[in-house]
């Protein structure tokens, strides 16, 4: 599990050596807490709940973390285009912490608003509202990329 985890811990800290300390810290974690895995859900999606958690709480505990306001607003989002993957990485990777965590978790992870609030400690509202405002960084920077 240690290359998808840390790929999932890289996405939410967009540092290389945070999403290191995030992996080690979470491992910790999962043989810790082996004894009370419920079989629930899969191992797999177990250990990535964890991997998740420890990411948020280390991003938030970082000193330029800063949680962006609420706003209530959203809207589909249509590429129109074909997009170079690399450009859309790193599209991803500039935008505000709060917005590529919620664009992460729920676009790519397939998490829903409701189940990153709840990861997040933030609101649904929130959480949609960062959705529309990554969407909306995205297409601008990516419409950038279109017009050259």
């Amino acid at each position: 599990y240690s290359r998808a985890m840390y790929t999932v811990a890289y996405r939410i800290t967009n540092d290389f050596e945070l999403a290191n300390d995030v992996l080690q810290e979470a491992f910790l974690k999962v043989f810790r807490a082996l004894g009370s895995f419920r079989r629930e859900a899969t191992l797999g999606a177990w250990i990535k709940t964890i991997v998740l958690r420890t990411a948020l709480s280390k991003v938030k505990r970082q000193p330029n973390f800063e949680p962006l306001e609420e706003h209530a607003a959203e809207e589909a989002i249509d590429w129109g285009h074909r997009i170079d993957a690399d450009y859309l990485e790193r599209a991803i990777r500039e935008l505000p912490e709060g917005y590529r965590m919620v664009f992460v978790l729920i676009e790519v992870e397939g998490y829903s608003h409701k189940e990153v609030a709840d990861l997040m400690d933030i609101s649904v509202g929130t959480s949609k509202s960062q959705l529309f405002y990554a969407k909306k960084r995205l297409r601008q920077a990516l419409g950038k990329y279109m017009d050259r």
